[in-house]
C-alpha cells in the first residue's frame, strides 16, 4: 500500500545544486519537489558555507527503513563521508515523515525528531504539504532561510 512521505535534502560542498539534482533524479515515486532554499547551517562547527536544501514528496509502498538505506545509498553516491556530526556535507537525506507511520530506533526515528525546529525543513515541506506545517510551528522555528527558486533553476 503506498503511502505519502517526505524526504528533506540539503547541500553544502562541492556543486550543490547538482548533489541534489542527481539524488531527487534517482529517487523513485516521487510526487513533487520543493522549491531550493539556502539557508545558514545550524548546528555543527563554524565556518561551514551556507546550504542548498529542498523536500521531496513521494507516494511510496517503501518501509521507513527502506527509505532510510534508500537516503544512504544516495549519500553515498554523492561522496559523503561522516566525520563530524552537523558538519559540512556533500548530500544529506532525512527521512521526515512516511504517512502516519512512527519509528523510534537508534538510527531511524520517524517524524524526524529535529524537523519541528528548523526552518530549512518546514518552509519547504510547507510548500508542498501546507496543511502539515501549522503557522506558528514554522514562525517559531530557528535558522534564517532565503527562497533561492527551483531546482532546475540552477
Amino acid at each position: 500500500m503506498s503511502v505519502r512521505a517526505f524526504l528533506g535534502l540539503g547541500s553544502n560542498l562541492g556543486d550543490r545544486a547538482a548533489h541534489l539534482r542527481r539524488a531527487v533524479d534517482a529517487l523513485p515515486d516521487v510526487v513533487a519537489v520543493s522549491p531550493v532554499y539556502e539557508t545558514e547551517p545550524v548546528g555543527g562547527p563554524g565556518g561551514q558555507g551556507p546550504y542548498l536544501n529542498l523536500v521531496v514528496e513521494l507516494c511510496t509502498d517503501r518501509s521507513p527503513r527502506q527509505l532510510l538505506q534508500l537516503a544512504r545509498q544516495l549519500e553515498e553516491a554523492a561522496g559523503r563521508v561522516r566525520t563530524v556530526r552537523f558538519g559540512p556535507r556533500t548530500l544529506d537525506v532525512d527521512v521526515l515523515l512516511v504517512g502516519d507511520q512512527r519509528v523510534d530506533e537508534p538510527d531511524l526515528v520517524v517524524p524526524h525528531p529535529r524537523m519541528g525546529e528548523r526552518r530549512f525543513v518546514l518552509a519547504p515541506l510547507a510548500d508542498l504539504a501546507p496543511e502539515l506545517v501549522p503557522a506558528e510551528q514554522l514562525a517559531a522555528a530557528g535558522g534564517a532561510v532565503r527562497r533561492a527558486g527551483t531546482l532546475n533553476a540552477f
